[in-house]
């Protein structure tokens, strides 16, 4: 039961049956005399967003008509021709970085040609080479966002966590001789550690709320009750009686939300578990058919847990390599892999293009929810760095070069956004990673293979548009 306090805790939590739930930042866990901002968490919340199979504009036509990046560099940029349009509301918070490369992708010896698609996953948080292989003695590199987690994580209930939208169970080798271990995670703990991946909503509400317990007990108590809210009914009332008005109002939308989710999720597991026909058959019964909707829990869930600060570090998987999915929302018909093959034709290109926008266009309901929620006398976007990329540039050919990344999000005061920057020709993209390490005080010289650090926050004068 929740012990009244007249200063509470930042790690306050509100207990019921099987239920731990954290709460959000609330005035009264402000000490008396001292400016919320001051109390609030001065560690930046980091998402490390994969989009598999490249983007059209890294392809020679791509480029001539700024399918991807933007024409201009600097801060007067017209995003209007580019896959990154739907970002074009939220261009202060935006900071793209074009021209990177990630060698570490490409085939080291002649066994290792043809087999991009299966290493890419595994080298894009990491800049590292994989070993080849199809048994147990799996070796690439420590992630981005686990080197964050080792410095940052610790301090919350969970250091850490790993989501994903596709399938990503499958065990074993898989093709040119890399283990499935590969493409099943972008988050590394070790150079031998890929970390496992949730794809099904309903696992992580469970694991942000404390759900415990077996599958079926959960199951269980899901048939009886309505809402885990129901089970911290007395705590939540005696807790409200301790609060201000402000504060009162900050929680009950903050409960607000955890219930539309999990009424989201119930109403998706309702429709799985009716005999209806489903597009997706073989996904856990919590997972939607619509790949938009599915994102959008997704992204409900990460906000949540930032806001709650359960954690402060997501590695998050958007697609997995040869998957070949049809994005109806794009208005494309072709499958995503088929797209991505696309032979240099100019309509097909065109389609890949079309599909990298819809991605993209996903990305604002994100960044709305962050910049609508408050952290301190901010809001959690001002306090995030959100990164997006492909370790993959021209997917048809199967290249590294030119690989789309963007940052978003203000990443507490180290990014200033709106800017479009271009690398020289062969920069890293473990360039940019290592900066943005850096900018968040984590000491090291080197992370991947970068050869240096890369200015994030002014156009070079010797920068040119391309």
């Amino acid at each position: 039961m929740f012990i009244t306090q007249k200063h509470l805790s930042r790690r306050t939590v509100l207990k019921g049956m099987g239920v731990t739930m954290a709460l959000p930042l609330l005035e009264a866990m402000v000490p008396v005399g001292r400016a919320l901002a001051q109390n609030a968490s001065n560690k930046t919340r980091l998402v490390a967003i994969e989009m598999v199979h490249g983007s059209a504009g890294s392809t020679a036509l791509g480029a001539t008509k700024n399918m991807w990046s933007p024409a201009a560099v600097g801060s007067a940029f017209d995003l209007s021709p580019s896959s990154l349009m739907p970002l074009d509301a939220y261009r202060d918070y935006l900071t793209i970085v074009s021209n990177t490369d990630v060698r570490n992708a490409e085939a080291a010896t002649p066994p290792e040609i043809g087999g991009d698609h299966f290493r890419s996953a595994a080298v894009f948080l990491t800049q590292s080479h994989p070993y080849q292989t199809q048994g147990s003695d799996i070796r690439s590199g420590t992630s981005l966002d686990q080197i964050y987690a080792q410095k940052f994580g610790q301090e919350t209930p969970i250091p850490s966590m790993q989501l994903c939208i596709e399938n990503v169970d499958q065990a074993g080798g898989c093709f040119y001789g890399y283990s499935c271990a590969y493409t099943d995670s972008i988050s590394w703990a070790s150079p031998t550690e890929p970390l496992p991946m949730i794809r099904d909503p309903r696992l992580v509400f469970d694991q942000l709320f404390g759900v415990g317990g077996t599958p079926e007990a959960r199951a269980i108590r899901r048939r009886r009750d309505r809402s885990i809210l129901d089970r911290i009914t007395r705590s939540v009332d005696r807790l409200k009686g301790d609060l201000g008005t402000a504060d009162r109002a900050r929680l009950t939308d903050y409960l607000d939300d955890v219930r539309e989710i999990e009424r989201r999720i119930q109403k998706v597991e309702a429709f799985n578990s009716s005999g209806e026909h489903r597009e997706l058959p073989g996904a856990p019964i919590g997972v939607p058919d619509s790949y938009t909707e599915h994102v959008k829990l997704m992204f409900d869930l990460q906000a949540l847990a930032f806001s709650s600060d359960i954690t402060r570090v997501i590695a998050f998987k958007m697609s997995r390599d040869v998957s070949n999915r049809v994005f109806n929302e794009a208005g494309v018909t072709t499958g995503f892999h088929i797209a991505s093959h696309h032979q240099e034709r100019e309509d097909r290109i065109t389609d890949l293009a079309k599909i990298n926008r819809y991605h993209v266009s996903l990305l604002p309901y994100f960044l709305d929810k962050l910049k609508n929620t408050a952290d301190g006398d901010s809001n959690l976007l001002d306090n995030a760095l959100i990164i997006y990329g492909s370790p993959m540039g021209n997917s048809n050919v199967h290249n590294h070069k030119r690989c789309p990344l963007f940052m978003a999000g203000h990443a507490g005061g180290k990014l200033k956004g709106n800017l479009h920057l271009k690398a020289a020709e062969g920069t890293p993209m473990a360039n940019v990673f290592l900066t943005l390490l850096q900018d968040q005080g984590l000491e090291m010289p080197q992370f991947g293979d970068s050869t240096g650090t890369f200015e994030l926050n002014k156009a070079m004068e010797t920068t040119e548009a391309g």
